[in-house]
């Protein structure tokens, strides 16, 4: 049972790499062939540092190094917008509201920084207002911007159903089935 779980997590993280890269409109580009790209120079390959916590810096009263991966004590991207701007589109399936971010939007990682681009899309599209449409901006926030970081604008539709957070994430931010 367990070995099953396993693998029905790492095929679902799978599948949601597949369906957000084509989820939306379509986009296509070519293909990267293993092997294809330059090494990266060690210089510029990422490296790990445990944190200086010494008893010496620590009864001293100075603080610990901050590791490489700390979070920033303020969002280096908070004078910038996150949300370009969104548009209301009608199909097939009913109304579709296309969110499109900024490059600071595809890239701040800020732990707030999704609440304040949620706020941006509200001042822009007010009637988004639904826990549905939350959850599926979340969810692309959250995801699709790291499998997809060139994806155009994400796509929220008001017309699917609000399961919760983590059923929209299950359904690969499309709860009530895929788009038509």
């Amino acid at each position: 049972m367990r070995q099953r779980r396993k693998l029905s997590s790492g095929l679902s993280a799978f599948a949601l790499a597949l369906v957000l890269t084509g989820c939306g409109a379509a986009q296509e580009s070519a293909p990267v062939v293993v092997g294809s790209l330059p090494p990266v120079p060690p210089a510029a390959a990422p490296t790990a540092q445990a944190p200086v916590t010494s008893a010496a810096a620590t009864s001293s009263g100075a603080q610990p190094a901050a590791s490489p991966t700390a979070v920033p004590a303020v969002d280096p991207l908070a004078d910038q917008p996150l949300i370009d701007h969104t548009e209301w589109t009608d199909d097939t399936d009913g109304r579709r509201l296309h969110v499109y971010p900024t490059q600071a939007g595809r890239t701040d990682t800020f732990p707030t920084a999704g609440d304040r681009a949620w706020q941006e899309v509200l001042a822009d599209a007010p009637d988004a207002d639904t826990p549905g449409m939350y959850d599926q901006f979340k969810c692309h926030w959250q995801y699709a911007r790291v499998v997809a970081p060139d994806k155009v604008s994400w796509n929220l539709e008001p017309w699917r159903p609000a399961v919760g957070y983590d059923a929209t994430v299950a359904a690969l931010c499309n709860p009530g089935g895929p788009d038509r």
